[in-house]
């Protein structure tokens, strides 16, 4: 691959990076904190790009300004060097031919928004669930707007203590497990979507009479102690009694971060 070639990827794949963090596109691949270096990554990789195009063009216009070689056996070349120096030539106008190639997943990223993980992948992994630190005194007011995550990790590890008497409002999405459990979801992520593992909290009383997996709810209701176990990982999932439940637009963050924050 020659400079030119070179210069034009890492400028496409900076005018990506930068496409991706100035819009929501870089929340289907990671977390939202991430967003100052994609757009760090991008800024850079296309200051490299100009950077490589301006020396080649440099170093072209130099050796146009070059006087022509005057050694006496400048022309005495053989067959076999000519013919050595155009299949030479030729190799090197067929690489970045091929080069382009790379421009294709660029594209897709571009013109394409992956869907964020749903429920396929919620049922195929075990909760994630994990024992905050501390919890924060809730505000006063019912309901309470809960994360999910949060909801999950006071009913399983504080026993519901923080939550006993309150009604909450959590929102996640509807998965359904093969015996028709009802779950209300959120995928958690360390870093990326190829790292992200669900947290459930299973449903219990005024459940919609239709559920629909990967739809979007939000549900009022209140503690329960009742706990299953997850059938992938054994890890605990709470329940919650559910009183109201609406259905919403897909979030602008689908992933939650707080569990690992």
């Amino acid at each position: 691959m020659n400079r030119q070639a070179q210069a034009a990827i890492l400028f496409l794949v900076g005018a990506a990076l930068l496409h991706a963090g100035l819009t929501d596109l870089y929340l289907r691949y990671v977390k939202a904190g991430l967003r100052p270096l994609i757009l760090l990554a991008g800024a850079l990789l296309i200051v490299t790009a100009l950077a490589t195009a301006w020396y080649e063009w440099r170093t072209a216009h130099r050796k146009k300004r070059q006087p022509a070689d005057g050694h006496p056996h400048a022309d005495a070349h053989t067959d076999a060097d000519a013919d050595t120096h155009a299949h030479a030539h030729a190799h090197a106008h067929a690489e970045p031919r091929v080069a382009w190639l790379l421009v294709l997943p660029l594209l897709a990223l571009i013109l394409v928004a992956p869907p964020a993980l749903g429920s396929y992948s919620a049922m195929r992994a075990g909760t994630a669930l994990q024992q905050p630190y501390g919890y924060t005194k809730l505000p006063a007011g019912d309901p309470v707007p809960l994360n999910l995550v949060d909801y999950a990790g006071r009913a399983v590890y504080d026993h519901g203590r923080s939550l006993d008497g309150r009604s909450v409002r959590i929102t996640g999405f509807v998965a359904v497990d093969g015996s028709g459990t009802p779950y209300l979801v959120r995928m958690a992520l360390n870093c990326c979507a190829a790292d992200a593992q669900p947290v459930k909290v299973a449903l219990a009383g005024r459940i919609p009479p239709v559920l629909r997996p990967d739809a979007w709810l939000t549900v009022t209701g209140t503690y329960t102690a009742r706990v299953t176990r997850d059938p992938v990982n054994h890890g605990p999932i709470p329940y919650l009694r559910v009183t109201a439940a609406e259905p919403v637009a897909t979030p602008h963050d689908p992933y939650d971060e707080t569990w690992n924050n």
